[in-house]
This record gives structure tokens, C-alpha cells and sequence, in this order.
């Protein structure tokens, strides 16, 4: 029968993943299938075969263990943002920020549902989780392509960058999330990213249209 060091893990052999990454790994998933609110510290500790007291030392709070599943996430993503700096125009910037991040979610179902049902609900604490370092740094990497777009003459000249920016963001989270509620209730929303492609397209043309 194995027994249970003061660190909360197994003894004997080291553990091929890291603590760390386990209740990253085992949060994301329960977040994912049971909801925020329904998805216990114990039940995630478990998942992970750590202790609740471990995850309260990595992460502080359950609320602090979403935060850094979705700064993880963000990071990944930022990873292949770099690739846009090499780009000269901002609109090939956007488009390929917007293939980007749809690749991203659709190859990471969890994440997806987490960061579209969960990111942005209000918490018992009051806080909007969503507006982690990450998405922020997403937040400023819109905005300067925007900004790129409105120095080149193409944006709109009535319309300012910042609100073009939520339009924009509010308008794929909006598609994505709907796409999510589809496939869990039957919500009447069954297109395909294609449809999304499109209307993103539709919108950016209409908000800096093309000499």
C-alpha cells in the first residue's frame, strides 16, 4: 500500500507530471464537463491524486486555478501570435489572427467551453476572470493591429479603434459561444467556422473597406 508524503504525493518514484500540471490538467477538465461552480477543489485534487492543500499552495483558490488555466492558454496562443509581426499588412494580420485563435479552440475543445461559458460570468466574488495578463496582451496585440489599420488610412475615420476592437472580439465570441450552447442544449445555432470565417470577413470590410 503506498503512502502519502508531506507534499501531498505519493511516495517512493517521482511522478512523471509535475503536481502542478496535473491540477492544471485535471481542473481544466472538470471546469470543462461540470461548470465552474459545480466542479469541487476535492473533486479536482482527486482527478489530479493530490491533495486539496497541494492546489491551495499552487494556485491559492479555485478561482486562482482558472485564472492560470486560462494565462496558460493565453500563452500557448501568444506563441503563434509572434508569427504576425513578420507581416506588413495589418489586415493579413488580422486574418491570420483570427485563423489563429478558431485553430486553437477547435483543437482544444476545453479550452473553448471554458474560455467562452466561463471567462466572462461574474463570480460569488465579484471578479470577471477573464480579464487575465493574457487576454489583455491579446486585448493590446487587436488594438495595435487596428491602430496599424487606422495609421494606413483603411479604417473607417469615424469609427475609433477601441470600438471596433470589442465589436470585433464581441462579435467571434458571440459566434463561438453560441456554436458551444448548439452542441450542449440544442441552442439554433448550427453553422460551421466557415460561417464565422465569413461573417468576420464581412464585418472587417465594413469597418475598413478595401481601395
Amino acid at each position: 500500500m503506498s503512502q502519502t508524503g508531506s507534499s501531498g504525493e505519493p511516495s517512493g518514484s517521482a511522478p512523471q507530471v509535475p503536481v502542478h500540471q496535473r491540477i492544471l490538467q485535471a481542473g481544466k477538465a472538470l471546469f470543462a464537463t461540470r461548470g465552474y461552480e459545480k466542479a469541487s477543489t476535492v473533486a479536482i485534487a482527486r482527478l489530479a491524486g493530490t491533495s486539496e492543500s497541494q492546489l491551495m499552495k499552487h494556485f491559492g483558490s479555485k478561482e486562482g486555478l482558472l485564472e492560470a488555466i486560462f494565462d496558460t492558454s493565453w500563452e500557448r496562443l501568444s506563441t503563434h501570435f509572434a508569427a504576425l509581426q513578420k507581416m506588413k499588412s495589418p489586415r493579413e494580420k488580422l486574418y491570420s489572427l483570427l485563423e489563429t485563435f478558431l485553430n486553437a479552440l477547435e483543437g482544444d475543445p476545453a479550452t473553448k467551453e471554458l474560455m467562452l461559458l466561463e471567462g466572462r460570468r461574474v463570480r460569488k466574488e465579484g471578479n470577471l476572470v477573464v480579464l487575465t495578463r493574457g487576454y489583455l496582451q491579446f486585448v493590446q496585440l487587436v488594438d495595435s493591429i487596428l491602430g496599424e489599420l487606422k495609421t494606413a488610412g483603411e479604417l473607417n475615420p469615424k469609427l475609433e479603434v477601441e470600438a471596433v476592437r470589442s465589436a470585433a472580439i464581441g462579435l467571434l465570441e458571440g459566434m463561438l459561444r453560441d456554436q458551444v450552447l448548439a452542441r450542449r442544449m440544442e441552442y439554433p445555432a448550427h453553422f460551421n467556422s466557415e460561417q464565422i470565417r465569413l461573417v468576420f470577413g464581412s464585418f472587417l470590410t465594413a469597418v475598413a473597406p478595401t481601395r
